[in-house]
């Protein structure tokens, strides 16, 4: 009989005992041991220990309708007790994932034609690569197949989509990128443009480069543009400067080259729109889904195919047989639910809208908390996404050798907030539940004001407060 630990230390050693933890220095973990943490409601998340903690993070930017809503746990035990399980290979088919897939389709813009599921956004972007792949072959461009990403970039931890991601430690012992991966320039305004370069010229230069990237390859040989219409934390919430996108789109139309637009973060209100893609008049030839499509209540993504793909890879069909990809859980009729009980929540709540109008109050607050801190760069985002840029992340405290981010974020779990820091560009990532008010947002920033307060020696007005 195996004997379930009743203690928070109990809880700890089993856990160092047994859990491979992702993203996380196993030496530090077999020092301090694991976080635990017990419950969650709202925008509220509790640890083992009883101590509570507003999270202006949603998880990692997923839980989109806070934590905790009895409307998708209903969905799921339904669901459950119906039908579990059953694979949607060989036009087998179930009603939560047919309905969902029409959903999606209604949704998302564009001319789009077919929603292919899976079970996370690094799963999704491996089956765009190999969709960008197949689309060329049965083109009889064979030699097709190199993928642009941007520096900076996160698309995953998969082969394929680690490949893509564009951060140096994703890739180090790991045998990665993949040689068929190609990078370009993040649209960092900030850091990036010259001197006097106004926000128009910097995407004319951004996509410039982009074409000079892809004559220098050839043509011939580059399939796709992954990107994330609005970078997120691994590249400091980067709201693309005035034109950007009409820019690249003529580039990649001039060389044929697929468009990507990855809304794993970005989708679903983050933004406050359905979808970054929305916002900016997008129409993707393929679109990446996840994290806010279940708000993260199950493992669900979404590979959205546009008709220009679809016609392709249809018409071919007759000659080739069947498309040999999926996964066992690709349209699991449990997550098919549990996304169409969420997509209810977020539609009839209006926390698309929410979104933007909380997130502009957000920001504003931001900006009248910290303008007279030097060491704040820039605050930018937009909807309920928010990166706040610090000066050179060289400048360390010697004592931990941590830089800013990291060393606000400690200060800020202290004063009961969790924020994302993001080391290697300086930049701390707000991404809070999209059901946020604005007295949340008050207390949000009054905790994060704690933070800062204690690692520039500023003395603060404000002490902990609570959530009303």
């Amino acid at each position: 009989m195996i004997t379930q630990p009743s203690s928070y230390l109990e809880l700890s050693d089993l856990d160092k005992r047994s859990y491979f933890h992702p993203f996380t220095s196993i030496a530090d973990h077999e020092r301090t041991g694991p976080w635990v943490i017990q419950s969650a409601s709202g925008i509220t998340i509790k640890d083992a220990e009883g101590q509570e903690y507003l999270d202006a993070t949603s998880g990692l930017a997923c839980v989109n309708v806070g934590y905790g809503r009895e409307e998708i746990a209903r969905a799921v035990y339904e669901q459950t007790l119906k039908l579990s399980f059953f694979p949607t290979f060989w036009s087998t088919a179930h009603e939560p994932a047919i309905r969902l897939a029409d959903r999606l389709i209604q949704m998302t813009p564009g001319d789009t034609q077919r929603v292919m599921f899976g079970t996370s956004g690094s799963d999704a972007n491996d089956t765009q690569i190999k969709l960008c792949w197949y689309y060329n072959n049965l083109l009889g461009r064979p030699e097709k197949k190199k993928i642009i990403a941007r520096e900076r970039a996160y698309h995953g931890t998969t082969i394929g989509a680690t490949s893509l991601s564009g951060v140096p430690g994703l890739h180090k012992k790991f045998d990665l990128p993949i040689p068929q991966v190609l990078r370009t320039w993040a649209p960092d305004y900030l850091n990036k443009a010259s001197p006097g370069m106004s926000q128009r010229e910097f995407s004319k230069w951004l996509a410039q480069e982009l074409d000079n990237l892809i004559e220098a390859e050839g043509p011939d040989t580059v399939a796709a543009f992954i990107n994330e219409p609005v970078p997120g934390s691994s590249s400091g919430v980067l709201v693309p400067p005035t034109d950007y996108f009409i820019e690249i789109r003529k580039v990649l139309d001039k060389h044929d080259v697929l468009f990507i637009a990855d809304e794993v973060v970005n989708g679903f209100g983050r933004v406050g729109a359905p979808f970054a893609s929305t916002l900016y008049g997008l129409e993707p030839d393929l679109m990446t889904l996840s994290k806010g499509l279940t708000s993260g209540y199950i493992p669900m993504s979404a590979v959205v195919v546009s008709n220009k793909v679809w016609e392709v890879v249809s018409q071919a069909s007759e000659d080739v047989g069947a498309f040999e990809h999926g996964f066992t859980n690709s349209g699991h009729p449990v997550c098919a639910a549990a996304a169409l009980a969420n997509l209810d929540i977020l539609e009839r709540e209006n926390l698309f809208e929410n979104s933007a109008h909380v997130g502009a109050y957000l920001q504003q607050c931001l900006c009248d908390t910290f303008a007279d801190y030097d060491a704040v760069r820039e605050i930018r985002g937009i909807g309920l996404f928010v990166g706040i840029e610090l000066g050179d992340d060289d400048v360390v405290n010697q004592a931990s050798g941590e830089g800013y981010p990291v060393q606000i974020m400690r200060e800020c779990y202290e004063a009961g907030l969790i924020i994302r820091a993001s080391p290697g560009n300086a930049t701390i990532t707000l991404a809070p539940p999209l059901i946020i008010t604005k007295p949340e947002v008050d207390l949000l920033v009054e905790r994060l004001k704690l933070g800062f307060d204690k690692i520039f020696n500023r003395s603060s007005s404000h002490t902990q407060g609570s959530i009303a």
